[in-house]
């Protein structure tokens, strides 16, 4: 890949990639007592296979989602071990790729591992599955050099894959076979021929409509299962049909040689597929794609404007039988947010000496909400920000669609929650006879941006004082614990009743144990109940606006269980014992 397409991946694809290449969960916190941070570190690791074997000689990435200059490349040892020392002491993400094997995607209800200096991690990949076969023409004769791309529609869990990596075209040899491997679990639809997805490759087929295995158009594809470490074979015969262009011009406010591109991406049931658009640098404001088959399609722009991008609204075109041109695609500003970090500390003796969260190492993640995003939203939706707060608390979360986000921090503080997220609004209202510029809920209500739209004066307070929960859930006597098992924790004081932030899920371990962190000190509800394919499986999830019905109906089941928990400040319960009762919870 050349320099100004590494550029464009790395830039327009950041959501995806980031989200891809990490698993969920937290990095320990073992020192919580006040020390002096180490202006730089070491951060270390092992790269094993899902049978935790080690690999050795990996590429491992240790990248800052926030400096760009601190990111590193390595290699493991002979026995997967790895180690990157010089970091500065911000918060760093870690993945690796080998030949064969793939990073299984994490569930996207959860937020990125986040690493520090001393900490270190483990990253696990799992082997991939091939497809392989053969190209013929419509003769029969071998097809020598056309490019076949695997595109994955379903995942391991038979749903639409909520982002992907990109198919990759592999040639075919001169006997017309190819071989694509390192392949997720999941179904696949395999095309030969068109369009390559970082747009120049130069061969005989590059105008042709894509054919689809067995010698299909897209609509009626066959569809191939690929396992882990298994091989699927899948023979095409090419149809040689001549594809269709696609064609216009960008307008609005682009700089000259910014790094600019525009994105088809086929719609597959009404949906973008996410791994499987084209992508092309265009100059004078001119684009056009060739080799593009009936279907539908979604058009998008973007340039970069040093830290800002602009971008282009989706445009849903429809090819049918001829060429599509003359169209017309406008950038416009992105969205931002900007707000605080204010620490609050605690009076409560047993918090003394107790680490307080480094800004530098506090990530604040702001994310679309899902439920209410529309449909068929962007083919690779600026749906995702994150960065840290600055030396006085400052941040700006920059270049977001419009929408309804919710903010999600992480911190590395044991003995600190995050009490609230407010939105100061001039201007504002008067809420029920109170005060105007009273500070809106932004936990509960979410964040709504238009278009463009730029806004400040949130405050992200973390407050000194969590305590922690750990212990187990014991089945009655002659019983076992059943799968999918959630333990909730809901605000028992009415005053709370309707605080998002005291609302907490985790999954309950086959062995009944169980454990929560960074818990604002109070009373709580505890339930312990099977949880639903569409039940919220994460805090984040669970706090979403879209929720607020099922957060009642979850405290008032919690409630009737009478099953309660009182944590004072700093407190470390280790022995809660809870008795499972099957209860249910209407959704």
């Amino acid at each position: 890949m050349n320099a100004v397409n590494r550029n464009f991946a790395s830039r327009s694809l950041v959501c995806i990639t980031l989200l891809l290449a990490l698993s969920g969960g937290v990095a320990a916190q073992d020192d919580e007592t006040k020390s002096t941070t180490p202006r730089t570190g070491v951060i270390s690791g092992r790269v094993v296979n899902e049978n935790g074997q080690p690999l050795p000689h990996v590429i491992v990435f240790v990248n800052s989602p926030t400096d760009s200059a601190q990111s590193r490349t390595t290699s493991s040892d002979d026995n997967g071990n790895f180690q990157v020392s010089g970091l500065d002491a911000l918060v760093y993400t870690m993945s690796a790729v080998a030949p064969g094997h793939y990073l299984p995607p994490r569930d996207p209800e959860n937020l990125p591992t986040y690493y520090r200096l001393g900490d270190s991690g483990t990253i696990t990949l799992n082997r991939g599955g091939v497809i392989t076969g053969t190209v013929l023409g419509p003769n029969g004769e071998p097809l020598v050099q056309a490019g076949v791309r695997a595109i994955m529609i379903r995942d391991a869990n038979g749903k639409p894959p909520a982002f992907g990596r990109f198919a990759i075209d592999r040639p075919t040899d001169d006997r017309g076979v190819f071989r694509i491997y390192g392949l997720p679990t999941g179904t696949y639809i395999v095309a030969a021929g068109g369009r390559a997805t970082f747009g120049y490759s130069v061969n005989a087929y590059d105008s042709d409509a894509p054919t689809y295995a067995p010698s299909s158009t897209r609509d009626t594809a066959a569809e191939f299962s690929v396992r882990a470490g298994e091989e699927t074979t899948v023979d095409i015969r090419y149809r040689g049909e001549p594809g269709h262009a696609v064609s216009g011009v960008v307008s609005g406010p682009i700089t000259p040689n910014a790094a600019t591109r525009v994105t088809l991406a086929p719609v597959l049931n009404g949906v973008p597929l996410v791994n499987a658009p084209s992508f092309q640098n265009f100059n004078n404001n001119s684009f056009a794609f060739y080799g593009v088959a009936d279907g539908e399609y979604d058009l998008v722009a973007q340039s970069d404007l040093g830290r800002d991008v602009v971008a282009s609204e989706p445009r849903r075109i429809t090819v049918k039988g001829t060429d599509v041109t003359g169209l017309e695609i406008v950038v416009k500003g992105l969205a931002s947010i900007s707000g605080r970090v204010a620490l609050e500390t605690s009076p409560a003796p047993e918090c003394k000496d107790k680490r307080q969260p480094l800004l530098a190492e506090t990530m604040l993640v702001v994310r679309q909400n899902d439920k209410v995003a529309p449909k068929d939203q962007l083919s690779i939706a600026n749906y995702f920000a994150q960065g840290s707060a600055g030396p006085s608390g400052d941040f700006t979360l920059r270049n977001l669609a419009a929408g309804q986000f919710s903010l999600q921090t992480r911190f590395f503080a044991k003995y600190w929650y995050l009490r609230s997220i407010a939105r100061q609004i001039p201007g504002a209202a008067p809420a029920r006879g109170g005060a105007a510029n009273r500070p809106t809920d932004a936990a509960r209500n979410g964040i709504n941006l238009k278009s463009g739209e730029r806004i400040s004066g949130l405050t992200v307070t973390l407050a000194a004082g969590a305590a922690s929960l750990r212990g187990t859930v014991k089945p009655a006597a002659g019983e076992t614990l059943p799968a999918r098992l959630q333990l909730q924790l809901a605000p028992a004081e009415k005053e709370n009743a309707e605080d998002v932030l005291r609302f907490f899920t985790a999954p309950v371990n086959a062995d009944g144990t169980f454990a929560f962190n960074n818990l604002p000190p109070g009373r709580y509800w505890t339930l312990a109940r099977i949880a639903a394919d569409n039940d919220p499986q994460s805090d984040a999830k669970l706090r979403a606006p879209e929720e607020a019905e099922t957060r009642a109906q979850i405290r008032r089941a919690a409630e009737a269980a009478k099953m309660a928990v009182e944590l004072k400040p700093c407190q470390n319960v280790i022995d809660y014992q809870l008795p499972f009762k099957s209860v249910a919870v209407k959704n």
